[in-house]
């Protein structure tokens, strides 16, 4: 393994025109942009192709193409029942783990990669990456993009558009650009879910029943 290789995962600087790197990362492309070219009627291809591309991947995931990945989901870890909708970007130069039950709306960004800010260096195009941690039972809503290192605790919801620079603790309301916490998900929610709209207490009782 080459010096820059092994630097993919200690958020050391490396420079990742390496030739090792360089070649095993177009092979794990290969596989992407074949997942991108199925049809929509082969969702069990899709779903088998899936778990040879990632690092880990739970029952009941699903990511609608197109997908964008730096390493086609090499260093990606999803748990069960992950949603994520088109134009998912990873940029997954390091570890990327997302919880069960997360969902991830259409033109979400995990990067994982991050450059100095030197210019002497960023022009030789020197990199680091830091891994990005995601919690069980997120919501990441349209357009949300996280940055390197970022943590996300369990059952957040992260509003459209925002931008996560920071980590977030559990169970949270946080939205905008730079991401910030708004409220805690509490007894409003329980009662209210869009404008208003009252939540009928027989849907908490049928929710019990279902199996995920």
């Amino acid at each position: 393994m080459s010096e820059m290789r092994e630097k993919l995962h200690t958020t050391e600087l490396y420079f990742p025109e390496d030739e090792e790197i360089m070649a095993e990362q177009l092979q794990c492309l290969d596989r992407l942009y074949d997942y991108n070219q199925t049809r929509p009627t082969q969702l069990g291809k899709r779903v088998e192709m899936l778990k040879e591309m990632f690092a880990e991947i739970g029952e009941g995931s699903y990511i609608e193409p197109p997908l964008h990945a730096n390493w086609g989901g090499k260093f990606v870890h999803f748990g069960r029942n992950v949603y994520a909708n088109f134009n998912l970007t990873l940029v997954d130069d390091t570890h990327i783990f997302v919880g069960d039950c997360t969902l991830l709306g259409p033109n979400v960004v995990l990067a994982t990669a991050g450059h100095p800010l030197v210019p002497e260096l960023r022009e030789k195009a020197y990199q680091f990456n830091a891994p990005i941690r995601i919690g069980r039972n997120c919501w990441l809503g349209a357009g949300v993009i996280v940055l390197p290192g970022m943590t996300i605790g369990d059952n957040v919801v992260v509003g459209a558009g925002a931008v996560v620079t920071k980590d977030l603790p559990d169970g949270v309301v946080a939205v905008g650009n730079p991401c910030r916490i708004l409220r805690e998900i509490g007894q409003q929610d329980r009662e209210t879910y869009f404008k208003g709209r009252k939540i009928d207490e027989s849907v908490f009782e049928k929710a019990k029943s279902i199996q995920r």
